[in-house]
């Protein structure tokens, strides 16, 4: 745990990152990120490179020291790069399509289901059969893709459902049809 908490973050060029009030703000060129954090951490920016020290040693305190360390980290990356989920739609018929700023999913109910864009979030559709669900905020885009998935998780008989593309759904068989006598 503390391991990660030592190591030191270098801030690519054009991101500028500020410390006040128990809270780390990031500012990039895709958007501005905050984080509040335990007094317990002391974080501190001198030039391009931010790091971390921690108060004490007990266990509690070494894990908050990895935990503010790769948040920030994650931080860094969101408004340099971002991030982004990739969702695969499986089954007969099944279908996605985008409409404005909303994608409509058509995925074996009686009627379609639409999803909108939240703050943050940026949703695209590739193919009648992906969705891709982007943002700078690793939390939200984690939480909107599962949000979507569980619409209609994937079921382990016929492997229909929304899965991540990176997913592997282990597959059951099913029930035998087998004769006494």
């Amino acid at each position: 745990m503390s391991r990660i908490g030592n190591a030191h973050i270098v801030l690519p060029a054009g991101v500028s990152v500020e410390i006040k009030n128990n809270v780390i703000t990031v500012k990039g060129p895709k958007g501005t990120l905050s984080q509040s954090y335990d007094p317990v951490i002391t974080p501190k920016a001198e030039g391009s490179v931010l790091s971390f020290t921690r108060s004490g040693e007990d266990g509690a305190v070494k894990a908050k020291h990895g935990l503010y360390r790769a948040l920030a980290a994650n931080m860094v990356k969101g408004v340099t790069e971002g991030f982004k989920k990739s969702l695969v739609v499986n089954g007969v018929g099944w279908k996605v399509a985008k409409q404005g700023k909303k994608i409509v999913l058509n995925v074996g109910f009686s009627h379609p289901v639409e999803v909108e864009e939240v703050e943050g979030i940026t949703l695209d559709c590739p193919s009648q059969t992906e969705i891709t669900v982007s943002g700078i905020s690793k939390e939200k885009v984690g939480q909107f893709a599962a949000m979507v998935r569980g619409i209609r998780e994937p079921e382990p008989y016929h492997g229909y459902g929304i899965r991540y593309s990176d997913e592997v759904i282990e597959r059951k068989v099913g029930k035998a049809s087998g004769s006494k006598g």
